[in-house]
């Protein structure tokens, strides 16, 4: 039987289990999310401080984006079709994921991330976005993500942006103060062989990434993630909008989720190769 765009995903959840990540856990030990709270009203936002360890409020499921961008996930439905330019279009079309609409047989896909080459920003948010922290210092914000154990520096100490960056995974970032209670950061420079998301949007040497973070209360954080790419698409798009995120206890421990190339070839032999034979014809 030919290996279909449905089943490739249950295929690559077992990689995902093979790779030691977590993605069936119901929670993160010791985490709190809205369900857990009853009642009450949460304490006013502290001004200009994002600082802490954030969870997705409404579950550890909440802000896994298999399919693509939460925003704009590849469904096949028109209203989350992008405005790809004709660039944009023709490098979308050269990416075989293994998830979304345009989802190909497992021997087919090549998502550099199967390969443990970097998710590079903002895929390490618009894919498997889970516990992450942001720490405050005199001139830098920095965020610690789970996945991975990947970590990034906005500087915050009035810089610019590099005109002519060469690329990186992670990109260039600054931010700053737009009001007491939300932090903008700008990323460019980022590497054009990473993709944008786990359905392998793609975006060009071009990208301005911008990321938003509302403190809403205490225990409350918006996130937003707008994607401005003028060779890739004819205008910018958010392609996360406002995800809730909870403020977790100060103990909280952050699991290890890591990359093993030895268990994906693991995985690849016993059973991702085995479960493609035929697909090529």
């Amino acid at each position: 039987m030919t290996l279909n765009r449905f089943a490739a995903p249950s295929i690559l959840l077992v990689a995902w289990t093979l790779a030691r990540v977590h993605a069936q856990s119901p929670r993160q030990p010791g985490a709190v999310y809205d369900s857990d709270v009853k009642g009450g009203r949460p304490a006013p936002a502290p001004l200009r401080d994002i600082s802490g360890t954030w969870e997705a409020a409404n579950g550890p499921g909440d802000a896994i984006q298999a399919n693509g961008a939460r925003a704009m996930p590849s469904d096949g439905k028109p209203e989350h079709d992008l405005p790809f330019t004709r660039a944009g279009e023709e490098a979308f079309k050269a990416h075989k994921p293994g998830f979304g609409f345009t989802s190909v047989p497992t021997a087919f896909v090549n998502d550099p991330v199967d390969i443990c080459d970097p998710q590079g920003f903002p895929r390490i948010v618009l894919h498997n976005f889970r516990t992450s922290q942001i720490v405050h210092t005199s001139n830098q914000v920095l965020i610690l993500y789970e996945f991975n154990k990947k970590w990034r520096v906005i500087w915050t100490d009035g810089r610019a942006l590099p005109k002519d960056p060469d690329p990186r995974w992670w990109g260039y970032s600054v931010g700053k103060w737009v009001d007491s209670r939300t932090f903008v950061a700008q990323t460019v420079g980022v590497d054009d062989r990473t993709w944008l998301d786990n359905a392998g949007r793609p975006h060009s040497d071009a990208m301005r990434v911008e990321e938003r973070y509302h403190r809403v209360d205490r225990d409350h954080l918006q996130m937003t993630i707008t994607i401005d790419d003028p060779k890739m698409y004819s205008k910018p798009w958010v392609a996360l909008d406002k995800l809730s995120l909870r403020l977790q206890p100060r103990g909280f421990d952050i699991m290890e989720m890591e990359c093993s190339p030895s268990e994906t070839a693991e995985y690849n032999k016993k059973l991702g190769n085995p479960a493609s034979k035929g697909n090529d014809k």
